[in-house]
């Protein structure tokens, strides 16, 4: 998608693990959810400030009241990619860092959270996005997708 706008992408997950030195999963272990949605709400109100390029939040960025509000005045245009469970499940499976990164938020196996977590987050979701983009695809194809959206004229003259 960044390449395709000749711009820079951020992983807003990968910066708030380098700038902590800690995988987000140790950090939720070690001090708790509450720290970790601290440091993600103030790495996303600092990126949605001065990052200009494609932004990739987190799944769970959406939770937070204060979040939804700065996606939706700062985070222009945002898309909401959706898969339906069993393909995120299977992605997060094939992904050899998801035990060591992805936090248990519930208690469980994470993988097994991922249908709950979706269901939950899917009004907040809804509530921030611009268009909404079918993610089961090849991730080229769902770039394509995208990069014809942003680019498609719309009245008002935004995205």
């Amino acid at each position: 998608m960044a390449a395709g706008l000749g711009c820079d992408w951020c992983d807003a997950d990968a910066v708030l693990e380098e700038r902590l030195g800690v995988t987000i999963a140790a950090l939720v272990r070690d001090r708790g959810e509450q720290a970790f949605r601290d440091a993600e709400a103030a790495l996303l109100a600092e990126l949605l400030a001065g990052f200009t390029g494609v932004l990739a939040t987190g799944g769970g960025a959406v939770l937070r009241p204060e979040n939804r509000l700065l996606l939706r005045r700062l985070g222009r245009p945002v898309a909401w990619l959706v898969a339906p469970a069993d393909v995120v499940r299977a992605r997060l499976a094939a992904d050899p860092a998801t035990r060591d990164r992805r936090p248990a938020l519930a208690g469980r196996d994470p993988l097994d959270e991922v249908a709950d977590a979706l269901t939950a987050r899917e009004p907040l979701y809804r509530e921030v996005a611009d268009t909404v983009v079918d993610a089961t695809a090849a991730p080229a194809t769902v770039a394509a997708r995208l990069l014809a959206w942003v680019r498609a004229p719309r009245e008002g003259g935004g995205p």
